[in-house]
């Protein structure tokens, strides 16, 4: 059964463009257990994923990718040269996980955090909830089809 999620990216460190551009990406760097345990044991091959532009003005959701590559280990975290190193993660004893992505459908217009919230069907997404600052969280179907529409698409557009 596909799932849907949403994945928050800070614009200045990989945006939507550049994922369209890469064709591809490892979502790597998830340094919460919270979003790991997601990562490693729930999100699937084919679970689609709103990308969330975090830290910017406005911050909003850009497009839509899908899961290529179910949880395996985060490589970065035994790369002592990498942003993302731990010193207590080994290649024998990972730690953190990541799933790999590919852009499905790029929003024409994107849909801002403040509509979001102006939205009455989306007042009990996670995204939305005081104090939620997750960069991996479950989005219901129901809210991907008010995003969707928002954004000018439809569930059609993505499958």
């Amino acid at each position: 059964m596909v799932a849907y999620w949403l994945m928050k990216s800070e614009l200045d460190v990989y945006p939507w463009s550049q994922l369209v551009e890469d064709g591809w990406t490892h979502w790597d760097g998830v340094r919460n257990y919270q979003a790991r345990n997601m990562m490693r044991d729930e999100l699937k091959e084919g679970d689609y994923v709103l990308f969330y532009h975090s830290n910017c003005k406005p911050p909003h959701i850009a497009g839509v990718a899908i899961v290529s590559r179910e949880g395996y280990p985060d490589f970065t975290s035994w790369d002592s040269h990498s942003t993302y190193y731990d010193a207590k993660c080994t290649t024998e004893n990972p730690r953190w996980f990541m799933v790999d992505i590919e852009p499905v459908l790029t929003f024409d217009k994107i849909v801002t955090l403040p509509e979001l919230r102006d939205s009455e069907e989306l007042e009990d997404m996670a995204l939305l909830r005081r104090g939620q600052r997750l960069s991996v969280q479950k989005v219901d179907l129901k809210h991907l089809e008010v995003i969707l529409r928002m954004a000018g698409h439809t569930l059609e557009d993505i499958s």
